[in-house]
């Protein structure tokens, strides 16, 4: 359980449980117009982020492995961008059947993750669970759900586990394995669509599918029966961003979710440059001289300590505003989704896009037969660049590679929950979730799982933010090549 520590009107999470990774929060509550709520937040990412260091000076097709291991949850997503990058740097298309199954092993990683998100960690911020580990020790603060409704999502919480473990393997057929599949690679796909393997693909999707139509989604609407109020609850910027996912042609400009963003609640959408992303470091333990610099052109040189810093994430912003991704910005600028910016229509756009990726697998293995190539032979070139946009899980995806003699040169990658769990930039703007926590009620500060619901409603994963810390004294340390003398001589990479 997390710890607690409290002061008059101040409260801190240390960690924040049941995310992915190391996340702290520090709050300030106090009563607006008769109502005690937060006035100000503060999210630190607290380890050192390094993965782009490792990267640097390494053959580029160690990338697609290495950023895969950055998060064990979303692992497919950092493959399919870094394979995507490399073969923008090389001008190369993959062959129409290795798009299709990387959609197949990217929707199966999609809906795991969803599964997940929603049942082993978020409900138990709605529903108190037995008595036992690891539903207990808990808050039970707020717990409105009783009775044979709250039987009903505990069930289901054990049930989704098993659903969740053949999401994987579904997944892994043609990955090879989940997490971290190894048949991404630049040039297209390991794999075969042998007959076999698609009718037993086919076999798990009409499971998991059925979970999702007739269990998670009537779920997700019997937690809003009870807690109406949050869907004006945990707003955000309302600044919503999206690359865009599920190519549906060769030139990647067809995609099932579209690329876009939408401004200041408006429902136009707008397009997506990438020239007008910066990352800022004026909060971020990172040196100055990094300060609002283009990915392409973005350096991760460590500061520690900082005056005015206090997390290890930087701040990504589209011209110098900050943006909201994730299967909420993702269903909004499709226009699959109408509703607002809160804690449950991020619960109910992330269920509703779950439906709807299973029912476009089911298109799409219908598409292959065994006599379709998946891959064209890739060469490294000497020297060239890349951009590879793609959306994780939990949003927006983008790696950036510079390859000069042949190696890698230079290696970004800005993660979705940078966007999300941001810290304040040099406009003094919050990060989308600090922003997302302001106005949010506090019942009792001692138990404040208000914040948490509206933290867990954004799903972040500081696995993809921050990944390296120094271990303890006495420790085994394992020294890594080629690893940059300012992310120190040893360092411990921090996997899931």
């Amino acid at each position: 359980m997390a710890s607690i520590t409290l002061t008059p009107q101040a409260l801190g999470i240390d960690p924040v449980s049941r995310i992915e990774g190391h996340l702290k929060v520090d709050a300030v509550v106090d009563f607006v117009n008769g109502r005690q709520q937060v006035v100000e937040a503060r999210l630190s990412g607290t380890l050192f982020r390094g993965f782009e260091k490792i990267l640097e000076n390494r053959p580029p097709l160690d990338a697609p492995d290495i950023t895969q291991r950055i998060c064990g949850v979303c692992p497919v997503s950092h493959g399919l961008a870094a394979s995507m990058t490399l073969e923008k740097a090389a001008g190369l298309v993959p062959p129409p059947a290795a798009r299709v199954m990387r959609n197949l092993v990217l929707g199966s990683n999609f809906l795991q993750s969803h599964i997940l998100h929603f049942y082993v960690l978020s409900v138990l911020d709605f529903v108190e669970g037995p008595a036992m580990p690891p539903w207990q020790p808990s808050w039970t603060s707020d717990k409105r759900i009783t009775g044979a409704n709250a039987s009903r999502l505990v069930n289901n919480y054990v049930r989704a586990l098993d659903i969740r473990r053949k999401c994987h393997e579904m997944g892994a057929i043609f990955g090879g394995k989940l997490p971290h599949p190894p048949a991404f690679v630049p040039g297209g796909f390991t794999t075969t669509p042998r007959a076999t393997r698609l009718k037993l693909f086919q076999q798990y999707l009409a499971e998991i599918r059925a979970f999702i139509h007739d269990v998670y989604l009537p779920d997700v609407d019997l937690v809003a029966s009870y807690y109406p109020d949050y869907y004006q609850i945990g707003g955000g910027p309302r600044n919503l961003l999206a690359y865009g996912v599920f190519d549906l042609d060769d030139a990647g400009t067809v995609k099932l979710f579209k690329r876009g963003r939408l401004r200041s609640g408006s429902n136009t959408v707008e397009p997506v440059d990438t020239a007008a992303i910066t990352e800022r470091v004026t909060a971020s333990w990172y040196a100055p001289q990094t300060d609002d610099l283009n990915p392409a052109a973005g350096e991760t040189i460590p500061v520690y300590p900082k005056n005015g810093a206090y997390s290890w994430l930087k701040a990504p912003r589209y011209q110098q505003v900050p943006y909201e991704v994730g299967a909420l910005a993702r269903m909004r600028v499709s226009g699959y989704y109408q509703g607002g910016e809160s804690v449950l229509d991020r619960h109910r756009a992330r269920a509703l896009e779950a439906l709807r990726i299973a029912d476009a697998l089911g298109g799409w293995v219908r598409q292959l037969s065994s006599r379709q190539p998946t891959y064209i032979q890739y060469r490294t070139p000497l020297t060239g660049a890349g951009v590879g946009l793609t959306e994780a899980p939990r949003g927006a995806l983008g790696h950036w590679l510079k390859i000069e003699g042949g190696r890698t040169a230079k290696y970004q990658v800005v993660t979705p929950t940078c966007w999300n769990a941001s810290p304040k930039d040099a406009q003094n703007q919050r990060g989308p979730i600090e922003q997302a926590l302001i106005g949010t009620p506090v019942r009792e500060v001692d138990e404040p799982v208000e914040v948490a619901r509206v933290i867990h409603s954004f799903d972040p994963c500081l696995s993809c933010a921050v990944h390296v810390m120094r271990p303890a004294e006495n420790a085994r340390v394992f020294v890594l090549g080629h690893v940059h003398a300012d992310a120190e001589a040893a360092c411990h990479v921090h996997t899931h």
